[in-house]
């Protein structure tokens, strides 16, 4: 207790003693400034980091002080100063260093100096890993990002410039935000505390700190998009069968020798840095590092990540990070962006107490008033000068949105967002859609009703029962008092062959409590009217695709029924992410046929399969009315979550999400079926990621079962797969669909992410990466299937391509190819 009481003391006495205030600039010996030099007190880890212009900001408590300036390739340089309350200027010319290099004898073959050196680093690597089992500190976070170009149109669509605050060469700051977090560590938990965040124009910046290792076998730049097997550290136990290294030379900082040298990758391809890494004499650890991705080494999505880290003694055995800069520079769909990240750390307390529970699963916390500082209070903690363009954007962007928030209490808002309703256009209602917004006001701020309508186009569909079918979904999104909401959707569906006119609607209700992700906790659905559906309730084939196989090559795989229905469901997410979902379907169901034949080409030798599935021709299905009551559990252990200051977001765990689910069907049918289901994604870095999933259920009555009610396996008989991990990709939709009182399905994948294509000349270029793994079901002897398949993914960033194989012991072999979405940014392209 004393001891806690003495570190409270003692941190309130710093905050309490800031005096004066030491700013000045950092140059070279031209005169050019320095942009994120280090400039710290001497003596302890307190410091800041120049900004751009090489300016800095230095808040100290009164009385002498050393202060000291640092630059990557230039004299550290000290100057001494006495505090006061007036604010002094002190300006750093550094000087380049100057390397000396060893006097080592190499003879012809040897090896060169550095890797020595680097062989030393490697066995101390571990040590450095591990060195400090606990501590606190505070990071400061300056995120950047600024375009130097951007495109007239983007997929068709305009680009306003001056909407997004660009000029009109399309230069300007896109995002800029700063945020203070507290990270605590105590082997193996990490929680950071967000004390302060703010983005420009309002709300919440980037509080997560970006912490790059070095001394970790397998380093993390940034987020897992830019580069999913991570990158090999320098000093990695592997790391000399993928380097090359020179010694440039030595210099003497602080006492200590610094041997700078040079990492050159040795081949192409390998997700490698290049750049420098200064190592330590007798000691052997990281002093700094000027480092460097580029797509050349597996960087995806920019085009180059500079990585560069100051380390300092935060005491005589143990150094830390001190400051890291991070350089993005991205160029893609005509897009050219420049961002950078800062960040500075301070507060270093190697000894710190926590108390019992701490580390829980919030793992991230953001402080109720974190939003909410003022500009004084940046001003006295910032540690980075804010460079004239950063406070002219606060400064513009900070006021617009001031302006919007005052003006929507006013009535001459709410009358001039009613006198401005968006132009329903012809590419909107055609094509994309076009919807409504109606405001009002309630209290002291201004809500929307919307009216949302789908495009004409995307309704359109064909079929063989239906013919032409236009499906058309108006909705409407009510506010309701207390901050819940009503969404109210229509829909009709019209078959012109067989001209039935089928309309449902639904009403959702989402509470007003917030649950897990900012959603609400409790939702309501009530739903009734006539519908068409699949007798599969996935819909293993789209409407797109399922048209362009009936009209081009005579093929109708996509089997319909009507039914009269109604229905009630709630959903609830409780505290620890788990959902559960309990619903009442009520179906009178109505058999289908076909009414036209027509297709855009003609076949002699095919002609369309019935609309009830041939492989369950033995299973009659007429008018029946059945009552399905269910209901599902879903729930991930170990789940982790973000507390923002009104919401709580859930992050995922190392375990996978588990699923069981029970259904009774009654009136018409008599059945009781159960699932239980486990699925997840396993990264391997180096040797890439795994996913699957995997289900065992079965009927435990199945007295009365109609073909919408069987348990089906989604099989795929196009080209195009839409969902991996979930689906047989050369299953027919209905051959295996069953009864049985058990079965059992398992998808695997394994995504290489260039650990073998890396190795293949064009494929290395491309950046077009291996997929490979199995879909499989058992049911009994005469039913069970197994595919297995291998492809490349990450084609164009978006596309893949599998050759599978697929086996079932009462059928013939059968290979085929199957295009798909697969890659970086494959996941936001889907064809239903």
């Amino acid at each position: 207790m004393l001891k806690i009481l003495l570190l409270s003391l003692f941190s309130l006495s710093l905050c309490a003693a800031h005096a004066g205030t030491v700013r000045g600039k950092v140059t070279g010996r031209d005169g050019e400034a320095l942009p994120y030099a280090t400039v710290m007190v001497k003596g302890t880890t307190n410091g800041v980091t120049t900004n751009a212009y090489g300016m800095y900001q230095l808040e100290l408590p009164a009385g002498p002080a050393v202060i000291v300036c640092q630059y990557m390739g230039y004299r550290k340089l000290e100057k001494s100063v006495t505090i006061s309350a007036s604010p002094q200027q002190l300006d750093f010319a550094l000087e380049p260093q100057s390397l000396q290099m060893k006097e080592v004898v190499v003879r012809a073959g040897g090896e060169d100096p550095a890797y020595a050196i680097i062989r030393q680093a490697i066995k101390k690597r571990p040590l450095y890993q591990q060195q400090v089992k606990q501590y606190t500190v505070d990071t400061y976070i300056k995120m950047l990002a600024k375009t130097r170009r951007v495109p007239k149109k983007v997929l068709g669509q305009k680009i306003d410039k001056e909407e997004i605050g660009l000029d009109s060469s399309g230069r300007g700051i896109v995002g800029l935000s700063e945020s203070v977090t507290r990270v605590y560590h105590r082997d193996p938990d990490t929680k950071l505390e967000v004390l302060s965040s703010r983005e420009s124009g309002g709300g919440l910046g980037f509080s997560i700190p970006m912490n790059v290792s070095f001394y970790d076998n397998n380093v993390q730049a940034v987020t897992t998009q830019l580069g999913p097997r991570g990158f090999i550290s320098p000093i990695a136990d592997n790391a000399l069968h993928y380097y090359r290294y020179r010694l440039e030379g030595t210099f003497v900082d602080d006492g200590k020798l610094v041997n700078k040298i040079r990492v050159t990758p040795r081949r192409k391809y390998e997700p490698l840095f290049a750049g420098y890494i200064f190592i330590t004499e007798d000691d052997w650890r990281i002093h700094s590092t000027d480092l460097m991705l580029t797509k050349e080494y597996q960087l995806e999505l920019a085009d180059t990540l500079a990585i560069r880290q100051t380390h300092v003694p935060v005491t005589p055995e143990i150094w830390r990070t001190k400051d890291q800069v991070v350089y993005i520079a991205v160029k893609i769909l005509g897009f050219d962006v420049v961002a950078n990240s800062v960040q500075v750390y301070s507060n270093y307390n190697l000894k710190p107490v926590f108390p019992p529970r701490f580390f829980n699963k919030v793992v991230m916390q953001y402080q109720a008033d974190a939003a909410e500082r003022d500009r004084k209070f940046w001003d006295s903690i910032r540690p980075v000068p804010l460079e004239p363009e950063e406070v002219n954007d606060f400064h513009k962007k900070d006021s617009i949105a001031q302006v919007r928030r005052d003006s929507t209490r006013s009535r001459y808002h709410l009358d001039s967002l009613r006198r401005r309703p968006q132009p329903v256009k012809f590419g909107g209602v055609v094509l994309n859609g076009w919807g409504h917004n109606f405001y009002f006001r309630r209290d002291t701020s201004i809500q929307t009703h919307r009216f949302q309508m789908k495009s004409l186009l995307g309704g359109l569909s064909y079929n063989t029962v239906e013919g032409i079918s236009m499906f058309l979904q108006p909705s409407l999104n009510f506010s309701l008092p207390r901050g819940r909401r009503l969404l109210w959707t229509n829909n009709v569906r019209y078959g012109f062959s067989n001209t039935h006119l089928n309309a449902w609607m639904e009403l959702t209700l989402f509470g007003r409590t917030p649950g897990i992700d900012g959603g609400p906790r409790n939702v309501w659905t009530l739903a009734g009217g006539k519908r068409v559906q699949q007798f599969n309730r996935e819909n293993p084939i789209g409407p797109i695709m399922n048209s362009l196989y009936t009209l081009l090559l005579k093929e109708n795989y996509m089997k319909l029924y009507e039914a009269r229905f109604a229905s009630l469901g709630f959903s609830k997410s409780f505290e620890n992410a788990m959902v559960l979902q309990l619903s009442a379907n009520y179906e009178n169901r109505i058999p289908l046929e076909n009414t036209t034949d027509y297709s855009l080409i003609k076949y002699t030798d095919k002609s369309f399969t019935p609309n009830h599935p041939e492989e369950l021709a033995n299973r009659p299905f007429g008018r029946e009315e059945v009552l399905a009551l269910s209901a599902s559990f879903r729930f991930q252990p170990g789940q982790r979550f973000i507390q923002y200051p009104k919401r709580k977001v859930a992050i995922g765990s190392k375990y996978p999400v588990f699923t069981l689910q029970y259904t009774k069907g009654v009136l018409d049918a008599d059945f009781d079926k159960w699932r239980f289901g486990l699925r997840d994604d396993v990264n391997f870095k180096l040797f890439g990621e795994l996913k699957y999933q995997a289900n065992i259920g079965g009927f435990l009555r199945n007295n009365q079962v109609s073909i919408p009610d069987l348990q089906h396996f989604n099989g795929n008989q196009t080209f195009y797969n839409t969902r991996y991990v979930n689906s047989f990709q050369l299953a027919p939709y209905y051959q295996y669909s069953t009864d049985a009182s058990f079965y059992a399905t398992a998808n695997v994948e394994h995504h290489f992410n260039g650990m073998l294509t890396n190795k293949i000349p064009l494929f290395n270029r491309l950046k077009w990466n291996l997929v490979a793994g199995s879909n499989a079901f058992y049911v009994n002897r005469a039913n069970n299937y197994v595919e297995v398949f291998a492809g490349l993914e990450n084609i164009f960033k978006v596309l893949r391509v599998d050759v599978v194989a697929g086996y079932q012991s009462q059928a013939d072999t059968r290979i085929g190819i199957r295009l798909g979405f697969g890659g970086i940014l494959g996941g936001a392209f889907r064809i239903e």
